[in-house]
């Protein structure tokens, strides 16, 4: 075989990036654009073209082919893993379900979430908002994960298939097809994900591992990053990280096949169905059809008075859970 034929194999993914320009924007223009690319014939032709942005935020076309060609260039020793962690665990049905009356902004989630999935601090997956309805209603706290939809819009502008839906619940992303166009970014109505503008944090200590698709570890710069409903500890039979961390009693998870949940405090099982039914349990942002896996039950007949203070010791426990 000569050479001119092997070099088009040894082109890599980041290799073909610089070459390009691909750098989508997280931008209004870059869902724009993405839904008016994939506004296909019935028939594709060979040579279809798709709307991407530049570094300057030019709108320019490129073969989608190459972009299909970069798709499927999956290392070989890491298929079995990305296949598995496709997969998800069979007969599962993931669900989520916050109270926001017992929430104190302890933020013990998001050290802990942090922590396992070695990011910077500011790269939190689940964020502790302030809420409050008026300025005559008392504010309260609310968790913010990925909402793990069942109809993901970032899912469905993915040009590579990188981010995607598992039958199990949890949306994921795989970093080894992930070219950091951001459309998914875009498209995400509940910002619930991230681009990895810098170096890892730990990337000299991960560096030579094998890519675990359920923990996204090693991370990579240039690529997404978002909650993962702790896709790992789920295949250990174990809580995710926010919900065994949470001192408060905050967070329910369980098996929507089996109407069942477990608080990740007390340890205690409940009924789904009867406890998103006697607390008026409903979902974020539900009209747009995304179809949230998280639940939340309103902030009523608070367990504690809502303090500013709690705010200091929210910042305390990041650091402490920054390992």
């Amino acid at each position: 075989m000569d050479n001119k034929e092997e070099k088009p194999k040894k082109k890599s993914r980041r290799d073909f990036i610089q070459q390009m320009s691909i750098v989508g924007a997280g931008t209004v223009l870059a869902g724009s654009a993405i839904f008016a690319g994939y506004s296909y014939q019935k028939k594709k032709k060979q040579g279809d073209r798709i709307k991407v942005l530049t570094a300057n935020n030019e709108l320019i076309e490129v073969d989608k082919n190459d972009i299909i060609k970069l798709s499927k260039s999956v290392p070989a020793d890491l298929t079995e893993m990305q296949k598995r962690g496709r997969e998800g665990i069979a007969g599962k049905r993931w669900v989520w379900v916050i109270d926001l009356s017992k929430c104190r902004n302890a933020r013990k989630c998001m050290g802990a979430c942090i922590g396992a999935h070695h990011l910077r601090p500011e790269q939190c997956h689940i964020n502790v908002l302030k809420m409050e309805e008026s300025e005559h209603t008392p504010p309260y706290y609310m968790p913010k994960p990925c909402q793990h939809c069942d109809n993901p819009p970032c899912v469905a502008v993915c040009p590579v298939d990188a981010t995607f839906k598992r039958p199990d619940g949890p949306v994921l992303i795989d970093n080894e097809r992930c070219i950091g166009c951001r459309f998914c970014i875009a498209a995400c109505p509940y910002s619930a994900r991230m681009f990895q503008w810098t170096s890892p944090l730990k990337e000299k200590e991960d560096e030579g591992k094998i890519y675990d698709v359920e923990l996204n570890l090693p991370e990579k710069k240039g690529t997404i990053t978002k909650c993962l409903m702790s896709a790992d500890r789920l295949r250990e039979s174990k809580l995710p990280y926010c919900v065994s961390a949470c001192p408060n009693g905050v967070y329910y998870f369980g098996d929507e096949n089996e109407d069942a949940v477990t608080n990740g405090t007390t340890k205690e099982t409940v009924r789904l169905s009867k406890l998103l039914e006697e607390n008026a349990g409903y979902r974020l942002m539900a009209e747009l059809g995304t179809k949230p896996r998280v639940y939340y039950l309103p902030a009523k007949n608070k367990s504690y008075p809502f303090q500013d203070k709690d705010k200091p010791e929210a910042k305390e426990s990041i650091k402490d859970n920054n390992i």
